[in-house]
């Protein structure tokens, strides 16, 4: 048996990678009575001569959509324009990751198409999500956004038609990712990733993913929700289970109030809550 990484899944046929080798292997019937999903990332072992996957070797963590394994950081591409920025939307893939022990990156794109009177409202947006702690940058910064990635395994995903191929593309031209305009009637992205697959770039893994244009979070506790806003963290309320909703003199509600905690933000915790 040797160990490698599961780099990419079409179907049915996993591609193993052992260090530069590729062998396309099939998993065992055995992972679908354990119900265990093989998953890009995964650390397995193979039988190199009948080519199967025997193993899945234990998780650091997984993530459902998009279906990948054993990653460090995710580079959530948000799209300031066609199609709409969507703060909601952003604030889940905030939370999800965050909920994961994933390193989130918020790489905005399109910034080119604002108009002078929506940039200015970009900028606030940018500040809003810079204040809150998280890294911060545009999809023309590549110098930087190849050192925030640097030696780790990282996820890029966020809405259809964002340009998650495009950014991947200008970080190693040389992969050439199909890329497809927005549709103008559905004011969204056209899918053209079908499969998750892990390229090396530089020092680090980046997967492309298929995209998604709405995300639900569920089976989790309105606390663990609440724990993915690291803004409410400094603040003390009344009460220690304070959920930041009804309960009186709670301290993140008054936050929101004199404006030290966006209300957007505040808004999509409220959201998110209500749904789990």
């Amino acid at each position: 048996m040797i160990e490698g990484r599961i780099t990419k899944i079409i179907s049915n046929l996993y591609t193993v990678t052992i260090n530069t080798k590729q062998i396309d292997c099939q998993a065992r019937g055995k992972f679908r009575k354990e119900k265990m999903t093989p998953l890009v990332g995964d650390y397995c072992k193979i039988d190199e001569k009948q080519k199967w996957i025997v193993e899945i070797l234990p998780r650091k963590n997984s993530l459902e959509r998009p279906s990948i394994a054993n990653v460090d950081s995710a580079l959530i591409v948000t799209a300031v324009k066609n199609p709409d920025f969507s703060s909601l939307l952003l604030d889940k893939l905030l939370v999800l990751t965050t909920l994961h022990h994933i390193h989130p990156i918020i790489c905005f794109t399109k910034v080119d198409l604002l108009t002078k009177t929506e940039s200015e409202t970009y900028h606030k947006w940018k500040e809003t999500y810079q204040r809150v702690g998280y890294d911060v940058v545009e999809n023309t910064e590549i110098s930087r956004i190849n050192q925030l990635l640097s030696r780790q395994v990282i996820v890029i995903t966020g809405q259809t038609g964002a340009g998650k191929s495009t950014l991947i593309n200008e970080l190693c031209p040389s992969l050439k990712l199909k890329t497809s305009p927005i549709s103008k009637s559905l004011n969204r992205g056209v899918h053209t990733t079908r499969h998750t697959e892990l390229f090396p770039i530089n020092d680090y893994y980046i997967a492309d993913t298929p995209g998604f244009s709405s995300l639900e979070l569920k089976g989790y506790s309105p606390e663990e929700i609440k724990s993915a806003f690291p803004e409410f963290a400094k603040y003390s309320c009344r009460y220690k289970d304070c959920n930041h909703d009804k309960e009186t003199d709670c301290k993140v509600k008054k936050a929101v109030e004199e404006g030290e905690i966006s209300l957007s933000r505040y808004e999509s915790y409220q959201r998110i809550k209500k749904e789990v």
